[in-house]
């Protein structure tokens, strides 16, 4: 299946579940709000198109790498069902910069915008939050 490009400079979250449309909408609301009390907010740009149902990690990094994008968040069925709807962050870098390509960390929506600052502005690596995820494998915070 074809679909459609991705921005180079954007954080993208991407729907990969359509049972829900307003589990979608409360997740992107969810996701981008601000933190408190600092007011930080992930700048995402939700990416709503059916081409990207049912898309996994292997499946990005297998169909739409070389990158960039060099890191993507996906909203799946996980994301969707799961009571905290953590958004899995998938590392789509290349290797020879240090990233893990298909190296994932799921991460709760209240939390995104530490991530998504962070690795846009490249001032911590995707390891940094996928090491301190929880033994379930989401990251709630440092």
């Amino acid at each position: 299946m074809t679909r459609p490009a991705l921005l180079d400079d954007a954080s993208v979250l991407i729907r990969a579940d359509f049972t829900d449309d307003a589990a979608w909408q409360q997740l992107v609301e969810d996701a981008q709000a601000p933190s408190t009390p600092d007011e930080f907010m992930a700048d995402l740009l939700p990416v709503d198109d059916i081409a990207w149902d049912g898309i996994t990690a292997e499946q990005f990094i297998t169909d739409v790498s070389p990158p960039p994008p060099y890191y993507v968040f996906i909203a799946d069925h996980v994301t969707m069902t799961h009571p905290e709807h953590p958004i899995l962050a998938v590392d789509t870098g290349p290797v020879d910069t240090g990233h893990e390509p298909g190296r994932t960390v799921r991460v709760i929506p209240s939390e995104m915008w530490s991530i998504e600052n962070n690795l846009s502005l490249a001032n911590m690596d995707f390891r940094d939050f996928a090491d301190n995820a929880s033994d379930d494998g989401i990251f709630r915070g440092f």
